[in-house]
């Protein structure tokens, strides 16, 4: 029995939010202007969307110095695939299905650069040179097109009080513990060493 409350039209949609207003509409561009690519060159950590061919979902945290992504021109930017846990569910999706979605913060602003577009994973000398994290090349880049690029409004950094650190939480188990239990290894000294082992060595 299908569920009342579901949504599963765009016309159901449209009955809860109203249109966007024209300056939401207006602020859209297929190319990174110089704005962006001052944005992208103070920003430490974005995002990564990406979804399979059958449609599985992740969302991939990347980060490093300022300008650790770099921009090749109003179109193109390269982000360099730093040392992971080597599952490799995103760049394994943009095999199958060669779009993404980035998000770029900059600590203490509240706005966000989303940058959505085609994606090619490259191991081009050309492209890897300059782009270490820690003194370490990167084995692989994602050279991203830009298709879609605007400013992200700040409502939902100032909802979260995401910059605030009095607003952060204190009560939580550390990764640790929480790794432990996951894992079932049932040691949390030996997790804590193990993190702290690849957090010291594995940058």
């Amino acid at each position: 029995m299908a569920d009342e409350h579901s949504i599963t039209t765009v016309e159901q949609l449209r009955e809860l939010y109203p249109p966007p207003k024209e300056r939401s509409v207006r602020k859209e561009l297929d190319h990174l202007d110089q704005h962006c690519r001052d944005f992208i060159a103070l920003s430490p950590f974005l995002l990564v969307a990406s979804a399979s061919s059958a449609g599985a979902c992740d969302v991939s945290p990347k980060g490093g110095p300022p300008g650790f992504v770099r921009v090749l021109d109003e179109h193109r930017l390269v982000i360099p695939d730093a040392t992971g846990n080597r599952r490799l569910d995103g760049l394994q999706n943009m095999i199958e299905n060669p779009h993404a979605g980035l998000v770029f913060l900059i600590p203490g602003m509240g706005e966000t650069l989303r940058v959505n577009g085609a994606v090619e994973l490259t191991r081009d000398p050309a492209l890897l040179e300059g782009l270490e994290t820690a003194g370490k090349p990167p084995a692989l880049a994602l050279v991203v097109t830009a298709e879609q690029v605007y400013l992200h409004c700040a409502k939902c950094i100032i909802r979260s009080k995401l910059w605030q650190p009095e607003s952060w939480p204190t009560e939580l188990p550390s990764a640790a513990a929480i790794l432990s239990d996951h894992i079932g290894i049932g040691d949390v000294d030996a997790s804590a060493a193990a993190l702290a082992e690849s957090y010291a060595n594995h940058i």
